[in-house]
């Protein structure tokens, strides 16, 4: 059984012994994760998620994207150029399971990226 994940701002179609590399996650090597934002599970459809499915996985590793450069070069004589690279941050991650219900009985904590738990934190001090 096959589902759709959306963590990141990206969506992953994922099923169970999946490797992916997504967005930073707050999370350490070994630890068991949640996702509870299920786009699709199977044949069914969510609107706009899937009530009760959930993917979960383990933590592999943190790792760094490839690096890109970016490079600017002004035209005509005596203008400046400049080259800037970046290495994205993300997180190793093996899928263990899909659960197309009976996600909120399980033990497992959230995944929350960087962000998100930023926003969680900042929508509870509200």
């Amino acid at each position: 059984m096959f589902a759709v994940l959306k963590t990141g701002g990206k969506q992953y179609k994922v099923q169970a012994g999946d490797v992916l590399r997504v967005e930073k996650l707050d999370a350490v090597a070994g630890d068991k994760i949640q996702f509870n934002e299920i786009l699709m599970v199977g044949t069914t459809i969510g609107l706009p998620t899937v009530a009760g499915a959930a993917v979960q996985a383990e933590v592999i590793d943190q790792i760094k994207g490839e690096k890109t450069i970016h490079f600017v070069k002004r035209r005509r004589k005596h203008s400046s150029q400049r080259t800037k690279g970046h290495r994205q941050h993300l997180t190793l991650i093996r899928v263990t399971e899909v659960l197309a219900s009976g996600a909120d009985k399980t033990d497992v904590k959230a995944a929350t990226g960087t962000a998100d738990a930023r926003r969680a934190a900042h929508e509870t001090a509200k």
